[in-house]
């Protein structure tokens, strides 16, 4: 299908915002390692393991379990060893065999997947408590339970209760230091106005609606919250809800209004460089993944379990529960407006779009994330233009480049180009979120800070992974 290209404030939007990514290469040698100390302990000592790229694990991964059988009980990537392990139960040992040959460490573990869904089944029965979540944990072989501050008293006593019921060596216990809720305010480049007042959020992938409209997808409870959505605070809407789920799941798929607009299938990284989402994956526990959000600009960290259930405290109905399932649990930090920004892999697969957590981009904590995969199957859509390239980002890059109009105000991204763009030279040194203008004008809140500063509050057009990772221009 044949686009026109759109005018500079809507293209940027539509880009996406992995700015500051720049060569996607240049993350690999840094990207954290695992942690898990019983990652040595998991080594089969039968056959050869193949050193894998996360992408080629999850592969593997998806074809063992079907070899296996009632036999596979999970897997993860080992990122230090750049490894696949593959948990068994009852190891026949020709299976064995077959999925050491295949390339995989095989170890056998005490818990089958239908005795961790069954848990799963318990704890949703007796312990669906605003602030808890359940995920799980191959690494492990049990359900990791997470009890956010919230959670005290009867309802940690309840919670307990619920966890000690599952039997021994079937899940551990732990508590975050934030609260869990969805990251649907803040400073961020998608724009609506509800009744309650104006909403943020951060545009996650371009796609192509099954009609073949430009289309992008965001969170579930974004599109729940308002039906139109602008590039700027006070401007016209350009995109409307077409679809939205949530709770149960957190997804939406929003068109663009404009039937013409261009959506293109990369990432403007900044510095005249752009990243290509060239897929969609399924996650793996134990690889590394990169967060986009225009409140945060880009984070990276792990994934920490799959499958996730997560309560959040309902912000609609008092005292109720709004829960959704099927969740990518991580350690990548987030904020609030960093809802429905993108997740993806350093090779660049769209991985997940962001739902909610604990914590923040200062302490850590936990963050959950819907999977593209689902979200693309549920609403008919593809990745990109029409086909299996797609565009990666939260909405509001931090890095584009200033516009004329750039306000010297805004919270939100770097003059009006909000996802794209080299940083400009006059960003000014305060601007928590992108470059600046020295001709920025007074309201429009799409833009970045007026000054001559150095720009070294920028938080993620270039910067600092978690990891420690220099990423090109950071501060």
């Amino acid at each position: 299908m044949s686009h026109k290209r759109m005018p500079k404030r809507k293209a940027a939007i539509a880009v996406g915002g992995v700015a500051a990514l720049g060569a996607a290469a240049l993350l690999l040698p840094n990207a954290m390692a695992s942690q898990d100390k019983s990652d040595t302990n998991a080594a089969g000592t039968l056959g050869t393991a193949r050193t894998l790229k996360a992408s080629d694990a999850s592969g593997l991964a998806t074809q063992l379990e079907k070899t296996l059988g009632t036999a596979f009980a999970g897997s993860y990537y080992d990122s230090a060893k750049q490894q696949l392990v593959v948990n068994v139960v009852n190891g026949d040992n020709n299976l064995t065999a077959q999925a050491q040959k295949a390339g995989a460490i095989v170890r056998e573990v005490q818990n089958s997947t239908k005795a961790l869904k069954t848990a799963a089944g318990t704890l949703k029965s007796k312990a669906t408590i605003p602030g808890t979540s359940w995920a799980v944990d191959p690494r492990t072989d049990k359900i990791l339970v997470t009890a956010d501050s919230s959670v005290t008293g009867a309802k940690w006593n309840k919670l307990q209760s619920a966890v000690q019921s599952l039997g021994s060596g079937m899940a551990t216990l732990k508590k975050s230091a934030g609260s869990f809720k969805t990251f649907v305010s803040g400073g961020d480049a998608i724009f609506a106005q509800t009744q309650q007042g104006g909403v943020r959020c951060s545009l996650g992938f371009n796609v192509t609606a099954s009609d073949g409209s430009p289309a992008f997808l965001t969170a579930g409870h974004c599109g729940v919250a308002a039906k139109d959505w602008s590039d700027s605070q006070t401007g016209q809407p350009i995109a409307t809800v077409d679809q939205a789920k949530f709770p149960g799941n957190d997804f939406s798929l929003v068109k663009y209004n404009d039937k013409t607009t261009q959506a293109p299938s990369e990432v403007n990284a900044g510095n005249g460089q752009t990243v290509q989402i060239t897929k969609a994956a399924d996650a793996t526990v134990g690889e590394t993944v990169f967060r986009m959000g225009s409140t945060t600009g880009l984070h990276n960290g792990q994934v920490t379990g799959l499958d996730a259930t997560v309560n959040f405290a309902s912000e609609t109905v008092p005292g109720g529960t709004d829960t959704v399932n099927g969740l990518i649990q991580t350690n990548v930090c987030a904020e609030a407006g960093d809802s429905g920004g993108s997740l993806f892999t350093q090779d660049g697969s769209a991985v997940g779009l962001t739902s909610g957590g604990s914590g923040d981009c200062t302490s850590g904590g936990e963050t959950f994330f819907q999977p593209v995969t689902a979200a693309l199957q549920a609403t008919g859509a593809t990745l990109g233009a029409g086909g299996n390239a797609g565009n990666g980002g939260g909405a509001g890059d931090q890095s584009g480049s200033a516009a004329p109009s750039a306000s010297a105000s805004d919270p939100a991204g770097a003059g009006g180009s909000q996802i794209g763009g080299s940083a400009d030279p006059s960003a000014s040194a305060t601007d928590p979120s992108g470059s600046g203008s020295a001709s920025g004008s007074g309201s429009d809140q799409s833009g970045a800070g007026t000054g001559t500063g150095t720009g070294t509050g920028d938080q993620s057009g270039s910067g600092t992974a978690n990891d420690g990772s220099s990423l090109p221009g950071s501060n």
